[in-house]
């Protein structure tokens, strides 16, 4: 990585750890992947229930696997043989001890925005797990409300094209807006802070650019 950008990935980590934990979240700042990884890893009690929202940060982490190998009970969305069965892990995932997840955005303010396409990940991040642990690296920083929905109409040509959804902007390249059965963008979450249920949110911000 060029060394101007790490430089202020960090310093983007450095100010979010401070501003998101004078709100409530408990805040973990990682230079890398591999030490947000074992981070992740250091706050999964052995032998807990374990569901995940669909993130490409954590699946570049390899986190997935490892949860199968670990001493975790993983609610494995990935390996299902319907949709019907899918949905019911999606179900399960919302009582789970922890729910790990990555997220679309951070606002400077430190609000985490998410849009989902079966909003079982914006349902669990907001209410049902124990435990919720975000992993972000500093690409997902933004400005605003604003500036973080516009990410996420950036980015959704990408989600879409990856999870193989017939949408007009997994063609275009740009959000259509589209309103089809196939449309990814359903479901928004905003979790303005952490102080509603102290030691619930703990965020994992990496100094590097990882997912969409």
């Amino acid at each position: 990585m060029n060394e101007q950008v790490k430089w202020l990935y960090r310093r983007t980590v450095e100010d979010m750890t401070a501003t998101m934990t004078r709100i409530g979240y408990i805040c973990h700042p990682a230079d890398d992947a591999a030490e947000a990884a074992r981070i992740v890893y250091s706050l999964i009690p052995e032998g807990s229930t374990v569901g995940l929202g669909g993130s490409t940060t954590l699946s570049d982490m390899g986190v997935p696997d490892t949860l199968r190998a670990g001493p975790w009970k993983l609610i494995d969305r990935y390996r299902t043989d319907s949709w019907d069965e899918t949905m019911a892990r999606y179900r399960e995932a919302l009582d789970a001890d922890v729910f790990l997840t990555g997220t679309n955005a951070i606002t400077r303010a430190g609000q985490l925005v998410d849009m989902d396409s079966s909003g079982n990940r914006v349902a669990a991040t907001i209410f049902g797990p124990r435990r919720v642990i975000v992993v972000a690296g500093a690409n997902k920083v933004v400005e605003n409300l604003d500036a973080a929905f516009a990410r996420i109409r950036r980015i959704a040509p990408m989600n879409c094209r990856r999870l193989g959804h017939k949408t007009p902007c997994a063609e275009s390249g740009r959000c259509e807006d589209c309103m089809i059965p196939e449309r990814m963008c359903n479901y928004v979450g905003i979790v303005n802070h952490g102080m509603k249920e102290s030691g619930r949110f703990h965020i994992v911000l990496v100094a590097e650019e990882l997912g969409f």
